[in-house]
């Protein structure tokens, strides 16, 4: 039986969610995978999806606009994702919580149907990511500017790409809050909380290249994995 939370959540209080594939796998292998999980989280931040995901994209497209717009009209929202990122073989979020529950269940909605969708593509069975998802309780606004910005550092620490070539990541918030536009669909991001703080928006890119080095030598001194305590 897993072991009892530590950490209770409550509504608009902000939390960091992270978890990996199951002994180190890769959960996200190529770009049709990235993309799906993408629009899974899209779908699933929502309390009153009207079908599985995997049954709403058989629909006929016209269909699915008028449910997403039902959907997005109602505004029946688990959770604000205030920044994410999507890395070979792990994830992490931060998600301020609207309803009850709600962290959990956009969670359990999102790790379930993606599990279907990568199992079914790699003819695999069993759970895809390492038993429950980390949380961590955002306590104050500084820790909240430094997580946004170890997370969206996470291509660059784990040498994947050149800090330089950051924003060209497609698989993270930071596009969003560079002001970028893009056809992946991440304009479910509330980054409002964040980035008003940074006027101009450069003052955020700013904000993360002035760290980046130091971010990248430290963990390479003293790693920190993924289920180690943020």
């Amino acid at each position: 039986m897993p072991a009892p939370r530590k950490v209770v959540f409550r509504n608009d209080n902000l939390y960091h969610i992270y978890n990996r594939g199951v002994e180190k796998m890769e959960t996200f292998t190529d770009l049709y995978e990235y993309r799906r999980a993408i629009q899974t989280i899209d779908y699933y931040r929502f309390s009153n999806p009207p079908q599985r995901f995997s049954k709403f994209l058989q629909t006929e497209q016209q269909e699915r606009e008028l449910m997403l717009k039902n959907m997005k009209k109602e505004g029946d929202q688990l959770v604000n994702i205030v920044a994410f990122c999507l890395m070979p073989n792990h994830f992490h979020f931060i998600l301020q919580q609207l309803m009850d529950g709600g962290v959990q269940k956009f969670l359990a909605n999102f790790s379930n149907s993606y599990t279907r969708y990568f199992n079914t593509r790699h003819e695999r069975n069993g759970y895809l990511f390492q038993g429950n998802f980390k949380a961590v309780f955002v306590e104050d606004n500084e820790q909240l500017l430094h997580l946004s910005r170890y997370i969206h550092l996470n291509p660059v620490t784990a040498s994947m790409i050149d800090i330089n070539d950051l924003e060209q990541y497609q698989w993270s918030s930071y596009r969003s809050y560079l002001g970028k536009k893009d056809n992946i669909g991440h304009d479910f991001v509330l980054n409002n909380i964040i980035i008003e703080q940074f006027k101009p928006r450069g003052e955020y890119l700013k904000f993360i290249h002035d760290q980046a080095d130091f971010i990248k030598s430290f963990e390479e001194l003293c790693p920190v994995t993924i289920d180690s305590p943020q």
